[in-house]
């Protein structure tokens, strides 16, 4: 291995450890951004899903970790690493990456700008990192028990979205590219809460069907319905989901009921449902 490799790789380990220190779990990255470490079950016969539970490294931000001595052991059998990657949608910052792609036939921060203006809201000062293509991360935090999605393009071209089992590129890493670094002034700040609006817009959209629950109009139509087709895993989101749009639309306090029976239907506690309930009260500024 060259010395500049080395020398990356060490640098990559004491920024990947820096980080940890801020709550922020990682893994390392080979020069191409992705993991550095190949999947353990790569030349297994039948393939079967596995998130780590086989004990072995290799299983991509699934390995992700705050412990130094794990970040170690991850960095030894990677020493080829010139980078390091955070996971996105773990405690306690529950983070979401907005990758701002820069291409000569589309500009994402204008179109960025054009969301903030369309939904009323604002980002707020929060750290920046920069990409050797030109373009931005913009670090965010969300609820905890919302699920954020991976996207990309959704939000507008050239907006990706990096939320639950992604990763961002940590600053200091190097890739083939070049290096990725903080914006001047954005690297004492912690991650900003994701502007509610904002955060609407990077959940799953409902589909309306059905009746509108008593005493809502038709504005509550389909709210609940979009509640008891939740799966495990997007629950809690679809309950939030719902009851920000309630909340925004005046009808809160009279749908309140309704969305709570519906997530007590997919299988939430009642508590569960009051308390994700609540946290959307709370973002949309209205007393729970």
């Amino acid at each position: 291995m060259a010395t500049h490799d080395r020398q990356a790789t060490t640098l990559a380990l004491a920024h990947a450890l820096s980080a940890a220190e801020r709550g922020l779990a990682v893994i390392p990255l080979s020069p191409t951004k992705l993991p550095a470490l190949r999947s353990p079950h790569r030349d297994d016969p039948v393939p079967r899903p596995c998130h780590g539970e086989c004990g072995r490294l290799g299983h991509g931000v699934h390995d992700a970790a705050t412990d130094p001595a794990r970040i170690r052991e991850l960095f030894a059998a990677a020493p080829w690493a010139t980078g390091y990657g955070i996971a996105c949608g773990l405690p306690p910052h529950h983070l979401i990456g907005i990758d701002l792609d820069t291409k000569p036939d589309r500009n994402s921060s204008t179109a960025l700008r054009e969301l903030a203006l369309r939904h009323l809201f604002t980002i707020p000062p929060t750290v920046v990192v920069l990409t050797p293509s030109g373009g931005r991360h913009l670090w965010l935090t969300g609820p905890p028990d919302v699920v954020v999605p991976n996207s990309a393009g959704r939000l507008a071209p050239g907006i990706d979205v990096r939320g639950a089992g992604g990763y961002l590129v940590g600053p200091g890493s190097v890739t083939r590219h070049g290096a990725y670094t903080t914006a001047p002034g954005t690297a004492h700040l912690p991650p900003a809460a994701c502007p509610p609006a904002l955060l609407r817009l990077l959940l799953p959209a409902p589909r309306p069907q059905g009746p509108a629950p008593a005493g809502t109009g038709g504005h509550g139509r389909g709210l609940d319905q979009f509640v008891l087709a939740a799966h495990e895993g997007q629950r809690n989101t679809r309950l939030f989901w719902a009851a920000c749009r309630a909340y925004e639309d005046g009808i809160g306090p009279a749908l309140k009921n309704a969305l709570i029976d519906a997530a007590v239907h997919t299988g939430l506690t009642e508590d569960e449902a009051r308390t994700t309930i609540a946290s959307a009260a709370r973002m949309t500024g209205h007393r729970p």
